[in-house]
């Protein structure tokens, strides 16, 4: 197990360097430092001494990849791409371009994004399961039919529907809870309450779906024949042999939720104004921060294979058969 572990995290290495580098290649093939700076100082005419100096206070001077005017291992290490991204596997962010701290935003903006992303995932996820459980329960019937049409529908209305409807019938018409905004402390929950229901009855319909397909597929299997032959009912079988026997697929789509636990649901973090990690990242990207759109796209490959590892690890516990080797 521990070698395996090990095995794992030496693997990643290489696929954050590949993320590092792709990121850094698609942002300055957009951009050059120049026009960083005449974004960020914000004139219309700016002179190329202001840019330079820009540049020179953020560490923007330098050559992108390969410095030729430096000697020996300097020529690769005086460079943006040396000094901006590698040093996020110490997990120095560094600041962003208007000087903040990114590592100070990061600690404190995420506390908003669990707050909305963590009840949406514990609670959607058992909604999901639960609702899919029923429709196996009642298979064949009517029931059955009638929740799968309720699938489709909510899966074909789009996300923002969701989100100015329910603005505006549970924050405008009914006036019980405000439209945007976010506050410390327990006052925080009038503000993330409508965000995470629109959270989970927005995923119900193809969640539901999702476990009703592994689901079907498991109650076909000889051990649920096996379980009914012993006298065993229905809902015993649905809840105890096959809800644990489907537990691998559950947890590997689990795992593709487990970044945005952290890193903040973009739409819903918007539109309802919470200053999480999800519209720090929006308003990076908008504003062309590349110090924060780097330390964030790292900090969501970090989340993500660190997830698959944990899910790898879980699987022994769910399934017996499944064994780590060497």
């Amino acid at each position: 197990m521990f070698a395996y572990i090990v095995r794992r995290i030496l693997y990643a290495f290489p696929i954050l360097i590949g993320v590092n580098a792709l990121t850094f290649a698609l942002f300055f093939m957009v951009n050059t430092p120049d026009d960083m700076a005449r974004m960020h100082l914000g004139e219309k005419h700016v002179t190329q001494e202001a840019v330079n100096v820009w540049k020179e206070e953020r560490g923007y001077n330098k050559a992108l990849l390969w410095n030729h005017e430096q000697q020996g291992i300097d020529k690769l290490t005086d460079t943006i791409f040396f000094d901006k991204s590698l040093s996020l596997f110490a997990f120095e962010f560094g600041q962003a371009d208007d000087g903040r701290d990114i590592g100070e935003d990061i600690q404190t903006r995420m506390w908003p994004s669990l707050a909305i992303a963590v009840p949406v995932f514990i609670i959607g996820m058992l909604a999901n399961i639960t609702f899919a459980m029923l429709m196996v329960f009642f298979r064949a019937s009517y029931l059955d039919l009638s929740g799968v049409i309720l699938c489709v529908v909510l899966m074909s209305i789009s996300g923002l529907f969701y989100i100015i409807g329910g603005q505006f019938l549970v924050g405008k018409i009914m006036q019980l809870v405000p439209l945007s905004g976010y506050a410390q402390g327990l006052d925080a929950f009038k503000f993330v309450i409508l965000p995470v229901f629109i959270g989970i009855v927005s995923g119900i319909g193809s969640g539901s779906r999702w476990y009703r397909t592994l689901f079907l597929e498991e109650v076909s299997k000889d051990y649920v024949r096996t379980a009914r032959a012993k006298g065993l009912s229905e809902i015993r079988v649905l809840f105890v042999h096959v809800l644990k026997n489907a537990m691998i697929p559950i947890l590997t789509g689990a795992v593709v939720v487990l970044p945005t636990l952290f890193m903040g649901s973009l739409i819903l973090e918007s539109f309802f104004g919470i200053p999480g990690l999800g519209s720090y990242t929006i308003d990076a990207i908008q504003a062309q921060d590349f110090a924060i759109v780097r330390s964030m796209v790292f900090l969501g490959s970090v989340l993500y294979i660190v997830g698959l590892v944990l899910t790898d690890i879980s699987y022994t516990l769910v399934d017996p058969r499944v064994r780590l080797d060497g």
